[in-house]
């Protein structure tokens, strides 16, 4: 996704993460055993999940390539689709994994030095450096714009039984919105807040009649990741 700001792919990240980071720090044992938006996942299994990613993302940025990017900040989410069987073992593999660690604030230290660290490698690298993840290479800066768009959509699966928690950042709403409006080819619909949006394009909630009516043949494209 190209911006006339190098820094603010990096700042969409840090907010991002500070935001999640600001839920799971306050979490106890008792409500890491609530669901989530995700399906068969409670919030140490997302948790867990997260901590994934922001690990992959320090390899990623750790991983220069030689290569041809091939992906950016919207095509590099045209592989995640939902309901394949690649994404029903990753939710297994996730919570087989996650069940090792017996006392949540373990797992709960873990993820906020992790994330804390990925922030700080996002800010120390250069957006233009291209780096290897998952089969693919992109811009560092792309990169750190779909490890904030993860983030903030898993913030938003996080606290579905949380609602005391703070929500989102705004800079990572922004960051799916632009990525669901680039995976889309124009902008979601007008009424559309940036929550419904995420919700709706990644098939967290289903297009009512009258959306689809509004969207028309682009309806069927939804979700537009998952």
């Amino acid at each position: 996704m190209s911006t006339g700001d190098a820094a603010a792919p990096a700042r969409a990240l840090r907010a991002a993460y500070e935001a999640a980071s600001a839920v799971v720090a306050g979490l106890d044992d008792e409500e890491s055993w609530l669901p989530t938006g995700c399906t068969g996942w409670a919030v140490r299994d997302l948790v867990f999940h997260c901590v994934q990613d922001a690990q992959r993302g320090l390899v990623a940025l750790h991983t220069p390539s030689s290569e041809p990017v091939d992906r950016d900040a919207v095509t590099y989410w045209q592989d995640w689709r939902p309901n394949t069987t690649g994404a029903a073992n990753g939710r297994r593999w996730v919570r087989v994994n996650g069940s090792m660690f017996l006392d949540f604030g373990q797992l709960r230290g873990l993820y906020l030095e992790t994330l804390a660290a990925a922030v700080h490698a996002a800010e120390a690298t250069d957006p233009a450096l291209r780096v290897a993840t998952q089969g693919h290479v992109l811009r560092a800066g792309d990169l750190l714009t779909t490890l904030a768009v993860e983030a903030t959509v898993h913030h938003l699966d996080l606290t579905v039984r949380l609602p005391h928690t703070p929500g989102p950042a705004p800079e990572g709403l922004a960051a799916v919105r632009a990525t669901l409006d680039g995976l889309l080819g124009r902008p979601g619909l007008p009424e559309w807040s940036d929550t419904h949006y995420a919700h709706v394009g990644t098939g967290r909630a289903p297009l009512t009649d009258t959306e689809r009516t509004a969207l028309g043949a682009a309806a069927d494209r939804f979700p537009l990741f998952g």
